[in-house]
């Protein structure tokens, strides 16, 4: 498998921010920065994508510092949402979508990794570009889509009721 010290924590830590938002989805329908599921989820995943600007196979800045960098960009404006415009029900809208694309985006990175590695010796892909790898995000890319309907109706049966 070949993971430095830092491929290990980063990715120790990776997995609990994603299990953290799954909890987040399953009990509240979104990731919840005022749960402890959303705390967990906004931290970890912020150490995960600094500590991604460490790793790199190819050597040097890559795309999937660009990714981390941006997933971080995504978690830091629905923080400031969160924080900063409390009382404004349009805001929660961003918050939850902005949320809500970094958990699939860093989903993207995961399941490449995954592919390629799982199982040891012989794993499901060969490449990025494998088929099962495409046709895994793809199946996510509809769950994104299909989630993110669900919280926005959600948020505006919560937003008429405020």
């Amino acid at each position: 498998m070949g993971l430095s010290n830092l491929g290990i924590f980063h990715t120790a830590i990776g997995v609990i921010a994603i299990v953290a938002a799954v909890a987040g989805f399953i009990r509240n329908g979104k990731i919840d920065l005022s749960q402890l599921t959303g705390k967990i989820y906004f931290y970890l995943t912020l150490i995960t994508s600094l500590t991604a600007l460490g790793l790199s196979k190819q050597g040097g800045f890559n795309p999937g510092h660009i990714f981390a960098l941006f997933i971080v960009v995504l978690i830091l404006v629905a923080f400031f949402l969160y924080s900063k415009r409390k009382e404004n029900n349009s805001a929660r809208y961003f918050e939850n979508a902005l949320l809500t694309f970094s958990f699939f985006l860093s989903l993207v990175p995961t399941v490449n990794e995954t592919f390629t590695r799982v199982p040891i010796g012989h794993p499901l892909a060969k490449a990025p570009t494998d088929p099962i790898v495409g046709q895994t995000l793809l199946v996510l890319f509809v769950l994104f889509v299909i989630g993110s309907v669900f919280q926005f109706r959600k948020q505006r049966r919560i937003s008429k009721l405020v």
